[in-house]
């Protein structure tokens, strides 16, 4: 709860700490006793009191003015999704109070699209849960079936972990991406139950969860060792269904034109079977 509870400070002192003395100009020390910025450090370049720092990450002030949120942002060079971010933990209400997860409902038009895409495409939920996926999304991965949710089919499933090349990169891109999928917006009793979950069963999870970094949901190659096609290396596009459910998106996996990786991808839907 504690972590909840002070989100803000939370990802004010992770930012500090990866900050290196170099990035903001200052001499680096082989005797720092702290990883990244003394908060002294952090104050006076913000041109804020140390004291009020303190108080902004020891959670005892948690409406800070967005000038005083720009600054550190300014001082850890934070782009402009994670001060976005940053600015969207200041607007947190005051409440602690669980409530229930809202249903997430796929479009019927984007249902029907799914199956006219020859490319593997699902759709994805806030909490990333896949809510729809067409026939060869499932024959890239079984785990890219309605039902399924994405975190737990990396972090806990075997198969699933073997089937990333790069594992590491593919787990920090996907938490980091869940933080700016959930926002602030952390009370819904299904977030609560897989963070705590995952924090449980995966030790590499907890590490990234910690770290508090944010990435919006953009394209990357990513490589996966197919149990049937071998390596094949795609591009994952992420859009989001705004005018349905802001935390709906469509998510499709594609190879480069006229590569070697297209080859594999359509004799692997010629072995899906059309009735």
């Amino acid at each position: 709860m504690a972590d909840r509870e002070n989100m803000l400070g939370n990802y004010l002192r992770a930012q500090r700490e990866r900050t290196s003395p170099e990035h903001v100009g200052l001499p680096s020390q082989r005797n720092r006793r702290v990883p990244g910025l003394r908060r002294a450090e952090v104050a006076l370049l913000a041109d804020i009191s140390a004291d009020y720092y303190l108080r902004l990450e020891q959670g005892r002030d948690r409406r800070p003015s967005s000038q005083v949120l720009q600054a550190l942002a300014g001082v850890f060079g934070l782009d402009a999704i994670g001060t976005a971010y940053l600015l969207s933990l200041a607007e947190q209400t005051g409440t602690t109070a669980r409530r229930r997860p809202q249903k997430e409902v796929v479009p019927e038009s984007v249902a029907k699209l799914l199956h006219t895409i020859n490319l593997p495409a699902f759709v994805e939920g806030r909490y990333f849960d896949v809510l729809a996926a067409n026939e060869l999304a499932t024959a890239v991965s079984p785990e890219l079936t309605e039902g399924k949710n994405r975190l737990r089919s990396v972090f806990l499933d075997p198969d699933e972990q073997q089937l990333f090349e790069d594992w590491e990169d593919t787990t920090a891109r996907l938490v980091a991406g869940f933080r700016r999928s959930v926002g602030s917006d952390t009370l819904d009793s299904r977030f609560i139950d897989l963070v705590g979950e995952l924090s449980l069963a995966s030790e590499r999870f907890r590490t990234l969860w910690a770290r508090q970094e944010v990435q919006p949901r953009q394209s990357w190659h990513f490589t996966i060792q197919h149990p049937t096609m071998g390596e094949m290396t795609l591009l994952r596009e992420k859009m989001v269904l705004g005018d349905v459910d802001p935390g709906i998106s469509l998510a499709i996996y594609h190879p480069e034109p006229g590569s070697v990786d297209q080859e594999k991808m359509q004799s692997l839907a010629s072995t899906i079977h059309k009735p």
